[in-house]
């Protein structure tokens, strides 16, 4: 609408000059606030595509939009005149994650900014890649009174990383940095080169390792095997692109046994074959002290649980105890009664804790079990450490966890400790 247009608007509206004079302040303190908007959008335009304003309450159906700007419009096809009044589920859809939007509403019930990502949709039913970074906003009082909610298209992003690791790149700086353990070799045994994870393995610095054949980095039987059979093996199995089993020397003499998978190479300066080594020996370690940590941890738990207890997300999206074992006063003080309503849990818990015990319930419920100990606040004011074993108890037909069970041991008194 053109000034004309709108001082005439404003005189047919007014009742005198002195209703006429107050429109037009009114009006004027309204247009300096638009172009000061405008202005804070174009100042943060090329760091996000979309900005989102909306109400504080987060009770079903969630909030609703107040602001919406022309890069939002863009980014997923609503207008403002759509998308105002609407909730931000107008983007959700079938592989939006239904963990990230928990850990979100977790966040903002708590009053603390978020930043994630998730998949979108926009009007058409397209997907993108929506990043978040939400802060709350704050009246004169600091009180909250909306929610701002900068976004980013970060689809074209997530393709090239993608992209990178599926490639084979070639250059030097990919190759020595590669998370891959890499070693190519020649036809006739020659170690060509070997990045960074491979060297690191064996224990070699980059100068050890040249002028060296694969036979050299091997205990000496199983390095005259290989020399001795290595063009048949070249020909039948290397330059095939099979998986070969072998015992490698660290340089502080111990063994450690890997299997490579092979490609064959042919570039402008030669032909050679890619090993993409995995460390066998690694593995097994890992998978020894994993045993074991568990079977301590079983151990731990089986000797003697103080109280086990079930817990809940609820319809406000906090964690709520759904059931306590008898045990549960002796350690707390507390009747089971007690502590079933909807502060229950975060009463109990130590404030200064809170924030880790919700990592670790978190993590229960997207399907990982956790140990963890934290401190607890009695009826009585003391404070106790509990050892805590959680994971998730039952799904519903989608595969998300609707609760968790846990055991806890009352550790304050013990000197074990678990890593």
């Amino acid at each position: 609408m053109s000034d004309t247009k709108i001082t005439q608007l404003l005189k047919d509206c007014a009742k005198d000059e002195q209703s006429l004079k107050k429109l037009e302040n009114a009006f004027e303190e309204l247009n300096k606030k638009a172009q000061n908007l405008k202005l804070l959008e174009a100042a943060i335009r090329n760091d996000y595509d979309s900005i989102l304003i909306t109400e504080m309450d987060l009770d079903k159906p969630g909030p609703k939009i107040v602001y919406v700007n022309e890069g939002f419009t863009k980014m997923t096809g609503y207008s403002r005149e759509e998308a105002v009044g609407q909730t931000p589920r107008i983007l959700h859809g079938p592989k939006t994650d239904r963990a990230v939007l928990d850990k979100l509403k977790y966040s903002l019930l708590n009053g603390r900014a978020f930043f994630g990502q998730t998949i979108n949709y926009r009007k058409d039913g397209s997907e993108f890649v929506n990043q978040w970074d939400i802060h709350p906003l704050l009246d004169s009082d600091g009180n909250i009174t909306h929610w701002v909610s900068y976004q980013h298209d970060i689809t074209e992003r997530k393709r090239a990383e993608l992209s990178v690791i599926n490639s084979n790149a070639e250059t030097d700086e990919l190759y020595e940095d590669s998370k891959r353990t890499i070693v190519d070799l020649a036809e006739n045994g020659a170690v060509v080169s070997a990045n960074k994870a491979f060297r690191e393995m064996i224990g070699y610095h980059k100068d050890e390792i040249k002028n060296t054949f694969i036979w050299d980095l091997m205990p000496l039987k199983f390095g005259n095997s290989l020399k001795a059979q290595f063009e048949r093996i070249w020909k039948e199995e290397f330059s095939q692109g099979k998986t070969y089993r072998m015992m490698l020397r660290h340089k502080n003499g111990l063994p450690v046994q890997v299997e490579i998978q092979t490609k064959k190479m042919d570039l402008n300066t030669g032909e050679f074959v890619r090993c993409d080594v995995r460390n066998l020996t690694l593995r097994k370690r890992i998978l020894n002290t994993l045993k074991k940590r568990s079977t301590d941890y079983t151990r731990m738990f089986e000797r003697k649980v103080d109280f086990n207890y079930g817990l809940i997300l609820d319809d406000d999206n906090k964690f709520r105890f759904k059931w306590l074992s008898d045990g549960f006063k002796k350690i707390t003080g507390y009747d089971v009664e007690e502590c079933l309503h909807a502060e229950g849990w975060r009463d109990l818990i130590h404030p200064d804790d809170r924030g880790i015990v919700a990592e670790h319930v978190m993590k229960a419920f997207d399907g990982m079990s956790s140990t963890i100990t934290y401190r607890i606040v009695t009826k009585d004011g003391t404070t106790k450490k509990i050892m805590d074993y959680a994971k998730a108890d039952s799904y519903d037909n989608m595969g998300n966890a609707q609760a968790i069970v846990a055991s806890a041991i009352d550790v304050s008194s013990r000197e074990e400790t678990v890593a």
